[in-house]
């Protein structure tokens, strides 16, 4: 832990008028932090979780099917991040709702986190045209709350009025964000230390201050935590620290979520910045091997599939075709399988039969008509951690 002071870290309280009474707003101070990050204290730390970045980028290069990785792992992060903000909506859900193996529309849930697939997939491509910034920040706002229940929280568009966290009314909030007089400066401040290498430091911990500077500003009505942890991934791409967009927090943060909201309220209470990003170094580790051995053990399962398939079906050359389409979606028809493979019903209906009794896939409706099939183990690897949170009353 570092020896300065923070107290030279601490923002400002300002009084603001909200609903008739007087709240005190906390105003940040502007990025870098002063006194300076104690980067030797925390070099253990980086070291563990820029070992464990380059083993990621270096297993995804090896995929054979890199976007097919890529594909996947976006939606389970919209999954995470959706629950961390109190959906109920699981991968199979999701992923269900995407192949239209589920008749009828999106419940809400599904919806707003089929809009965070939108907004990160948006903001991922925009990168390559744009720098990361906060007119690209608002765009992907726009897409987060398109409709659903965040459609009248102005998406797209920085807050016009006073937010809070926690508690009834700004009064007794737990934390009160900057005043909207303040606004401004907060974002204008921001988007300078995006773009900032005076300081010199490191890409993780620069991505590590960035989101919890942006949580502290809270410039959304609605969608900031969504958009905040997005941030650190698209902050990393965009310094090159990762090729493709890997790192996603909200399984930690969610596992942790306890430690999380403490550790966000004691930078901005007691200026301990050290703490929160050995905290998120940690994270940072922990999520990028937990990624590399999915996909070590996504690569296996395709490949023993594909041996088994070759051993034991009596229609191989059907059988590993319709594989590779549950590779891409691991919930499908008969009817979608037709449609994209050019096979014919007779033929899928057969190959189902066989991966069914080979034990690869699994029918899921038990009907007779409008049968679902899911490719099971795939999904169970994907959907580790997915569970959603508990409700609480």
């Amino acid at each position: 832990m570092s020896d300065f002071a923070p107290n030279q870290r601490l923002g400002r309280m300002v009084e603001t008028p909200v609903a008739g009474e007087m709240v005190r707003a906390f105003v940040p101070p502007p990025l870098p932090p002063v006194p300076t990050i104690d980067v030797l204290a925390l070099l253990d730390r980086l070291s563990l979780a820029e070992r464990a970045l380059g083993r990621l980028d270096g297993i995804t290069m090896l995929l054979p099917r890199q976007e097919l990785f890529l594909y996947m792992y976006v939606r389970k992060e919209a999954v995470l991040s959706s629950q961390i903000e109190g959906t109920q909506s699981t991968l199979s859900d999701l992923l269900r709702f995407e192949t239209e193996a589920e008749a009828g529309q999106p419940i809400d849930d599904i919806r707003e986190v089929s809009n965070y697939v939108d907004a990160m997939v948006y903001g991922l491509e925009r990168l390559q045209e744009l720098p990361l910034s906060l007119r690209l920040i608002r765009e992907m706002h726009a897409r987060l709350l398109q409709s659903g229940r965040g459609g009248t929280k102005d998406p797209g568009e920085f807050r016009r009025s006073q937010n809070w966290i926690g508690g009834t009314r700004p009064g007794n909030a737990l934390y009160v964000p900057p005043p909207v007089t303040e606004l401004d400066n907060c974002l204008a401040a921001l988007e300078r230390f995006i773009h900032e290498d005076q300081s010199r430091l490191p890409a993780l911990i620069k991505a590590g201050l960035l989101h919890v500077q942006f949580e502290t500003i809270h410039p959304f009505l609605d969608g900031n935590g969504r958009i905040g942890r997005l941030l650190v991934t698209l902050y990393l791409c965009a310094n090159g620290v990762l090729r493709k967009p890997l790192l996603y927090l909200s399984l930690f943060l969610k596992t942790h979520r306890a430690d999380y909201y403490r550790l966000l309220q004691e930078v901005r209470e007691h200026g301990h910045w050290e703490a929160w990003l050995d905290f998120f170094l940690a994270g940072v580790a922990e999520t990028a091997n937990q990624a590399f051995d999915a996909a070590t053990r996504i690569v296996d399962l395709f490949k023993v599939d594909r041996e088994r398939i070759t051993d034991k079906s009596d229609r191989a050359g059907s059988s590993l075709r319709i594989l590779e389409l549950f590779q891409r979606h691991p919930f499908l028809t008969a009817n979608q399988l037709v449609e994209h493979t050019g096979l014919s019903a007779p033929t899928v209906n057969a190959a189902l039969a066989d991966l069914e009794r080979i034990g690869i896939l699994e029918e899921i409706t038990g009907r007779k008509r409008g049968r679902v099939f899911s490719y099971r183990a795939y999904l169970k690897i994907l959907s580790e951690g997915t569970d959603p949170l508990p409700r609480t009353t």
